[in-house]
């Protein structure tokens, strides 16, 4: 069974996010978990400008997300920093590449699940996770969130991201603050039960 975990970081929160997804689908038996990243659409001189350029090399090892990677995984949990409510260009346009796998019907009931990252507490997140779903319905996959068997998204005692639809983290709007051990233990959480539900559909 395979889980992958496909995201895009620009300073690395989102990187810490699926490595914490990665983790937790490995507590599942069975499950071979990698991480891959969505192409990068800007180039070396912008993202130099946004102060981005260290960050980005901790990614290089990391290989870059392709279509076959995606047809022969069980579970795909996407990791897709907010845009203005909505998922970053550089996911929107690896997911506008997909067409020739929805038109083969390569994706459909493979389970897909999503987190995501804003600079504020109400910067889009549920937004982004709700209409990065639309994309993954259109292809047939298995919706699966975050259920409220993590209690940790039901908090009160500190700022926190983590909804019914994905766990998610608040960078803070110069990107200061890393995710939270709450917000990590969301996403850990979430990938176990992705890599669960997939083992079970997997099974028949």
């Amino acid at each position: 069974m395979k889980i992958k975990v496909v995201f895009y970081s620009t300073y690395g929160h989102m990187h810490k996010m699926a490595e914490a997804a990665a983790e937790g689908a490995r507590e599942v038996a069975g499950a071979e978990v990698s991480l891959h990243r969505f192409p990068e659409t800007l180039s070396p001189e912008i993202i130099e400008q946004m102060g981005a350029t260290e960050a980005q090399k901790a990614l290089a090892s990391i290989p870059e997300v392709t279509h076959d990677d995606l047809v022969e995984a069980d579970g795909i949990i996407f990791g897709i920093p907010t845009r203005f409510g909505n998922m970053c260009g550089q996911a929107r346009s690896f997911f506008d590449s997909t067409g020739p796998l929805w038109f083969s019907g390569k994706l459909i009931g493979k389970v897909g699940s999503v987190m995501a990252s804003t600079a504020t507490q109400h910067g889009g997140q549920e937004t982004t996770i709700t209409s990065t779903h639309t994309t993954l319905l259109h292809h047939g996959m298995v919706i699966v969130g975050l259920p409220y068997a993590f209690q940790g998204q039901m908090t009160i005692d500190e700022i926190s991201g983590g909804s019914p639809y994905g766990a998610t983290t608040i960078t803070g709007g110069q990107g200061e603050r890393m995710p939270s051990e709450n917000e990590l233990a969301a996403a850990r959480f979430q990938g176990q039960h992705v890599a669960e539900v997939a083992k079970k559909l997997a099974a028949g």
